[in-house]
């Protein structure tokens, strides 16, 4: 059942096609409380009523919650505004989870490959931001709505409607917001997705988390089918995975309390976040750092257990300054960084390079490295 007719307007709801993005009334940045949720949702809804057809946008290579929180606004735009709304992403979905939760919950999602941008006159983006420049939003397009949990970007603030920043763990939480002010039946399948968005963003309510991320949490868990949540968390392995664990144990070299984690050639780009993730567990480790190569590209991730320390910076500022893009915040971060038009020898030494400023900058001194499957075995301790 939907919610009544809302009749907030905007003062200039003037949508962003091809050229200079032009400036309209835009919503403050982040509003969490219940009122202000109403009043986005009024103000997003008024803006989307004047358009046909919306395009939503996810980051490339999507994670649980840009899928979830693309979802779900699409599906609210077409609940109260009567948009006709496709998700669609760039890259592939790689790693296992995100694969089992399109297919358990049938996640209307198309590849951008089988997107026609001129045929949608109202392009929004979730969970990515347009300067972040991990997303396939052709340059001569500009999102009129950009929802995401990540610091604002400067060009962000030309979006028509922008709800951004903030401490949020999760997009999904903030679409949460929207789903909640509108007071609709939110579909079993979209609070699944949503719910393990905020979970799998926050790991499981234990990094970056805020007080709206366990309301929305707790909001969505009596409404998530617990059954298709276990096959999602549990899904079948390839041999491309444990062929990746393999290498990862074997060229994993541990520098103090940094472990580097050199994958070379990947099966799919989001494994350097598996991996990354993976070894922070390693005993004694306080920074983790998987790379690879996917399609000519390399892709980093980071993982810090220091909850002081910024790796989205830390990442931006040793990437970016080599023409690559890269993002996330707090302890975790990563970045893809063209190497496609470079010979093999080329991209060794830029690999090699990067390698070094990042060490550098996680504070590692000196260069002795322990290779993890060359350790002895522990020997038990003798019953005294």
């Amino acid at each position: 059942m939907k919610s009544p007719a809302r009749t907030a307007r905007l003062d200039a709801p003037t949508s962003t096609r091809a050229g200079a993005p032009v400036r309209a009334h835009r919503m403050s940045l982040h509003p969490h409380s219940g009122g202000a949720a109403a009043a986005k949702l009024d103000k997003l809804v008024a803006f989307a009523k004047g358009h046909r057809r919306a395009l939503v946008l996810t980051h490339d290579n999507p994670d649980p919650d840009s899928l979830a929180s693309g979802v779900a606004l699409a599906w609210l735009l077409g609940e109260l505004a009567g948009v006709d709304a496709q998700v669609a992403y760039g890259g592939i979905v790689g790693r296992a989870e995100n694969r089992e939760l399109i297919r358990q919950l049938k996640l209307p999602v198309v590849p951008v490959s089988r997107v026609v941008f001129d045929d949608y006159d109202m392009i929004c983006m979730v969970d990515t931001q347009p300067e972040q420049g991990n997303h396939s939003l052709p340059k001569r397009h500009f999102p009129d709505v950009v929802i995401d949990h990540h610091p604002v970007r400067a060009e962000t603030r030309l979006a028509a409607v922008a709800d951004v920043g903030g401490p949020i763990g999760a997009t999904s939480t903030v679409v949460v917001e929207y789903l909640r002010a509108s007071q609709l039946e939110v579909p079993p399948s979209i609070a699944t997705a949503l719910f393990y968005g905020i979970k799998a963003d926050t790991r499981d309510l234990g990094r970056h988390t805020t007080p709206q991320d366990v309301e929305a949490y707790l909001w969505l868990f009596p409404r998530a089918d617990k059954d298709a949540m276990g096959q999602i968390e549990h899904p079948p392995l390839s041999l491309e995975y444990f062929a990746l664990s393999r290498t990862a144990i074997e060229k994993a070299e541990v520098h103090g309390h940094t472990v580097v984690l050199p994958l070379g050639p990947l099966y799919a780009p989001d494994m350097v976040a598996e991996v990354a993730e993976r070894f922070l567990y390693l005993e004694g480790t306080r920074w983790s750092l998987a790379f690879g190569s996917f399609e000519g590209d390399l892709y980093y991730s980071v993982r810090t257990t220091d909850r002081r320390a910024n790796a989205g910076k830390l990442i931006r500022e040793v990437i970016e300054p080599r023409g690559g893009s890269a993002g996330d915040h707090g302890t975790m971060a990563g970045a893809r960084l063209p190497a496609r038009d470079l010979s093999p020898a080329a991209v060794k030494r830029l690999s090699a390079a990067v390698v070094r400023d990042f060490l550098a900058a996680f504070g590692v001194k000196g260069r002795g490295v322990t290779h993890i499957s060359g350790r002895p075995a522990r020997r038990p301790r003798r019953p005294s």
